[in-house]
């Protein structure tokens, strides 16, 4: 589904990810782990192709073409989707309209906002005023409204209380067809988190730690979790040298 192949890139001229090699089979799941600054938001920028974030050396293929120089709306239109950590808020706009224009002849998206309890937030203006709960559940059935191959998702459970993460866990599994066995889901997804509560409500197939602008190990996602938990990431760091 996504294949990343040595990716360099560069914020401002700024080197940020150093040689970064990432394979995502469809149907699964994978867990990015990192503490603050350590270029996890950037490389789902440059997946999901921002002009700010400037690949300098290696290529992105999704359903195995080649990618990294296609505008973001070509990519968006191939099937990958982003949720944000920190959406901005759209004065003007209002919610209904923003997700009429993701489902187009999909799907309802009256239903989809039936569905989890935001019909009321349909007459908003996006993000306006609303809670860090309710932020996220307007992010995500936005990309419910799309219907990505491919969902890239930035800090998910961040700036979300205990009862809105169980319905955002909710959103993700159905975003990520999570009722299926693996081998008949035609979704995949790659999650960045910091706290690891995420992984409370969806199950992930692969984790990798990523410092210092590099994937410095992967392997089962709930092993790096105890591991972080336990030892923090600088042991990752003295674990490689």
């Amino acid at each position: 589904m996504l294949k990343i192949e040595d990716l360099w890139v560069s914020i401002d001229g700024r080197e940020v990810l150093k040689g970064i090699n990432l394979a995502i089979p469809p149907g699964e799941t994978h867990i990015l782990f990192g503490k603050n600054g350590s270029g996890k938001s950037t490389l789902l920028m440059a997946i999901m192709g921002f002009s700010r974030y400037q690949v300098t050396k290696g290529r992105i293929f999704f359903l195995g073409q080649d990618i990294t120089q296609l505008p973001t709306f070509e990519r968006a239109r191939m099937g990958l989707g982003l949720s944000f950590q920190r959406p901005p808020t759209l004065r003007g706009v209002k919610t209904g309209d923003i997700l009429a224009a993701c489902a187009g002849d999909r799907v309802s998206y009256q239903s989809l906002a039936a569905a989890y309890d935001f019909t009321r937030f349909l007459d908003r203006e996006v993000n306006y005023g609303f809670s860090g709960g309710e932020i996220k559940r307007s992010e995500l059935l936005q990309l419910l409204a799309q219907d990505p191959k491919m969902v890239l998702l930035d800090e998910p459970e961040s700036g979300v209380d205990l009862e809105n993460l169980e319905v955002v866990g909710e959103i993700i599994g159905r975003l990520l067809q999570k009722d299926r066995r693996r081998h008949h889901r035609d979704k995949s997804g790659l999650i960045i988190t910091h706290t690891g509560f995420i992984m409370d409500y969806i199950n992930a197939d692969r984790g990798y730690i990523l410092l210092d602008g590099r994937l410095l190990c992967s392997g089962n996602p709930q092993d790096i979790l105890q591991d972080i938990k336990r030892f923090g990431y600088e042991e990752c760091t003295r674990c490689r040298r």
